[in-house]
This record gives structure tokens, sequence and C-alpha cells, in this order.
């Protein structure tokens, strides 16, 4: 049987799911209770409808914010406030528990000052939804069974909090416009995802790039790769081919990267003409 080298959910691994569920379990009830939908109590928060439901699943770590405000939308009372404590020493162990192959870019990565991503094939893990993230674990090969399939999405939910904590890291992503083309998972996922990179790449400490694919001349046609600088340390970078991972930290090699990544962003499309081509694309479907 072939290995699973992949990282498991964090919570899972030390024994936090059970406060994430069963704060989940009590949002949901309240929500319900409020007559709100997910999409009507996201807008009160500041919340987005996917992350609400990963959060009532428990399979996203709610923040210490949310959980203020929550309480307040919700008239709870100081229910949600008073875990903030468990919650708060849940995620610090969770950010240590990934696995050993893994553990040194997540760190690095929950770590980040700065981001940057050049994405070939498909939609970077941090920006996808739910629904794109299962579509791509379900469509691998060999086939994965449902235990570990959900593993894994919740997984790449959990790192994407990266986005929620204060101050966000300056991040930019070029995505090749064959990505955003390729419909994985069917079309409602496909437009829910270009929805999503609207809304991030709309955030004040985002920049999103497309690169066209008419463009005549590019100078990475090899491989995704991504740049990150950790807060107090050197810019690093981080590849994977065909599920093997690299962490690079030679500066020689970074630094051909990083020029790398900058001709890349100078030919792409601004963010502005990327986001509206985005938007074109969704108007078309």
């Amino acid at each position: 049987m072939t290995e699973d080298r992949r990282p498991e959910t964090p919570a899972e691994e030390n024994g936090t799911v059970a406060v994430f569920v069963l704060i989940g379990r009590q949002l949901k009830l309240l929500r319900e209770r409020a007559g709100l939908n997910q999409r009507e109590f996201g807008a009160l928060v500041g919340y987005g409808p996917d992350l609400i439901s990963a959060i009532e699943r428990g399979v996203r770590t709610p923040r210490p914010e949310f959980l203020r405000r929550a309480d307040e939308v919700l008239q709870a009372n100081g229910m949600f406030i008073a875990v903030i404590p468990q919650v708060e020493e849940a995620m610090t162990r969770a950010r240590t528990r990934h696995p050993e192959w893994y553990r040194g870019y997540a760190v690095l990565e929950a770590q980040a000052v700065s981001l940057h991503d050049y994405s070939t094939m498909g939609v970077l893990g941090l920006l996808q939804t739910e629904d794109y993230a299962r579509a791509v674990f379900t469509q691998g090969h060999p086939p994965l069974d449902e235990e570990t399939i959900e593993k894994r999405v919740a997984d790449r939910l959990s790192r994407q909090q990266i986005f929620d904590q204060w101050p966000p890291p300056e991040c930019s992503f070029v995505i090749e416009q064959a990505v955003l083309e390729r419909p994985i998972g069917g079309p409602k996922v496909q437009r829910e995802q270009l929805q999503q990179l609207l809304r991030i790449g709309r955030r004040r400490n985002v920049q999103l790039q497309v690169m066209p694919t008419g463009r005549y001349e590019h100078p990475c046609l090899d491989n995704s790769f991504t740049l990150l600088i950790p807060k107090g340390k050197e810019q690093v970078a981080y590849m994977e081919s065909q599920g093997y991972p690299k962490l690079i930290s030679d500066r020689e090699e970074v630094r051909i990267l990083a020029a790398r990544y900058g001709i890349i962003r100078a030919q792409a499309l601004n963010p502005h003409e990327s986001l509206d081509l985005i938007e074109k694309m969704l108007a078309e479907q």
C-alpha cells in the first residue's frame, strides 16, 4: 500500500478537533435559532459563507475576533468569549504538530510577513474553496479513501487562517489563465472558485495577477513555486513535484527564483486587469 505522506489535520493530530467541533455545533444551533443562513450571518460578522460552513463543521479554526463578534451578533451571553483561551491554546498546539516532512514549511508559512506564489496547474491551496480542494483530492490517482480526502481538505482550509491574522502578510499571486479556465469539479465549483479569487484579490494586502495564455514569451515553463519571508528570517522558496516537497533556503537558488518571479509579474496582467478578466469569465458562464 502506498504510504500517505501528506500532513494530517493539525487539530486531529493533537486532539484539539473536539474543541472546534463543539464550538461549530453551538454556532450552528444559535445561528439557526436566530433565523440566519450562513450567508446572512457571514455578512454580519465579516466572513464569507464558505468560511462559516467550515467553522461550523469544525474544520476551520475560529479566530478570537470572530468569536467575539459571533457572541455579540447571536446574543450568546459570553458563551463564545469564554472559550477563547482554549481556542488560542489549541491554535498554538496545531501550528506545531505537522508531520516531519512538512513541518518546516508549515511553521514558516504561518509566520510569513511576505508570501508570493506562481501557479501553473491548479489554484494554490491557500486560495482554494472547500469544494475545489475536495475535487482536487477526489480526482487524484491512486484514489484516496473518503476519510483521507476529508483530512486533507480540512488541513488545507486550516492553513488559510493566515489571511485572518493581524497584521496580515503582504501577498502576491500569479496564476496562469489556463488554471482559471480549467473547470475542476464542474461549472459550479469553478464559478465559486473564481468568486473566491475576486474576494481575495480585492484585499488591501493582496495583489492577484493572471498570466495570459497568449503571451509569446515566458520566463518559467517548468514548475510552480512559492516565495516567503518568515518574520525575522531570510526569504525561502518552496515547491512540489509529483507530491515530493522541496524547501529551498540556499541564498543563490532563492535569488534566482525571486528574479524569475519578478519577470513573471512584469509579463502578467496587472492586478486591475486581472480582476477584470476574472469578472468577465464569470459573466460569460
